[in-house]
């Protein structure tokens, strides 16, 4: 089975989709003959022609509003934002039209279109104040859009491939630091992953540690590392973050009695909290311990000087020392 990049998996997901599909279209800042600003869509403008790769100005609301109209026009657009700091503009398009689109007709139609959106930040990606945001709060808070953050390139591509054959929107996350620094076997075969299901990356019997994108990679190290001291972390992969695999995650809390969740948004009313909230609401009995979190602080932006950017995220240090205090309550 080959191992692939992340980025190398994105890649081949929408390639075969566009293989399988004629309806499947790109559309993006620099996706054609460029390519794509990461290279997502490499050979793609010479494989299937203008057409079908659409560079498109400068401008997140005309993207995502032409993808809607080409999906109720018949097309199944992929329409790709060069960074999700740049995805608000789109906004109004995403929340108030796209998303509520099946709940608009009565069932009658949905708005079959993806978006993907590079985020996340870090000193390894650089990408200073207007590169590195988090954005996956402001979306997952929408009814009606699915949205996934995969950690692994196996389960990247097949969650593309379901986001693409989805009758209603999805927003795919992708976080940039994975690109190329994370492989993995990807079959050659045609394979989906369902949208939904969490993945029980590593089980554990001390604690439950939940994280996905980025962070899951940082929750495993940190894991292996805490078993040389006799802490035993189950780690759980979200993945999909809208809809929410609640069966899972309640599952490990019961099964470990105690849960930290780690993500890079702001501590602030990010992801954790809604996590924070159902284990809770729904297993407090089993607690025997605060639900906590680590995430990033509380200020408007990832900085760019390393030092700062390195203070921002949530270290595998700063992980370590709340598994440590968790475990020991």
């Amino acid at each position: 089975m080959p191992e692939l990049r992340l980025l190398d998996a994105i890649r081949q997901a929408m390639y075969e989709e566009m293989k399988r599909d004629e309806r499947v279209v790109v559309l993006g800042e620099d996706v054609g003959p460029k390519g794509g600003v990461f290279g997502a869509t490499d050979g793609f403008w010479a494989e299937f022609g203008e057409a079908r790769v659409l560079d498109t100005p400068l401008a997140e609301s005309t993207i995502v509003g032409a993808a809607i109209g080409m999906a109720a026009n018949g097309l199944i657009p992929i329409a790709e934002i060069q960074f999700s700091d740049f995805i608000f503009p789109a906004t109004n398009q995403i929340v108030s039209e796209a998303a509520r689109m099946r709940y608009r007709s009565n069932g009658a139609f949905g708005c079959p279109i993806v978006i993907r959106a590079p985020y996340g930040g870090g000193v390894e990606v650089h990408g200073g104040l207007y590169h590195s945001q988090s954005i996956e709060a402001f979306f997952a808070h929408v009814p009606g859009l699915k949205v996934v953050a995969p950690s692994v390139p196996y389960d990247a591509k097949g969650l593309l491939k379901a986001a693409i054959r989805d009758p209603d929107p999805v927003l795919y996350l992708e976080h940039k630091r994975l690109y190329r620094a994370v492989r993995g076997e990807v079959p050659e075969d045609d394979y989906v992953v369902p949208i939904g299901p969490a993945v029980v990356r590593r089980p554990g019997t001390t604690l439950s540690l939940f994280a996905y994108g980025q962070m899951l990679h940082e929750a495993l190290a940190v894991a292996a590392e805490m078993a040389g001291e006799g802490i035993d972390v189950e780690v759980v992969d979200l993945q999909t973050l809208r809809p929410l695999d609640v069966e899972t995650i309640l599952a490990s809390v019961r099964k470990t009695n105690k849960a930290l969740i780690v993500y890079e948004d702001n501590r602030f009313l990010g992801f954790g909290a809604e996590v924070a909230a159902i284990i809770a609401e729904e297993a407090f009995d089993a607690l025997d311990g605060p639900v906590m979190r680590v995430a990033g602080l509380d200020v408007p932006a990832v900085p760019y000087a390393d030092p700062l950017a390195a203070a921002f995220m949530p270290s595998r240090a700063k992980i370590a020392d709340a598994v440590r205090r968790l475990a020991t309550y």
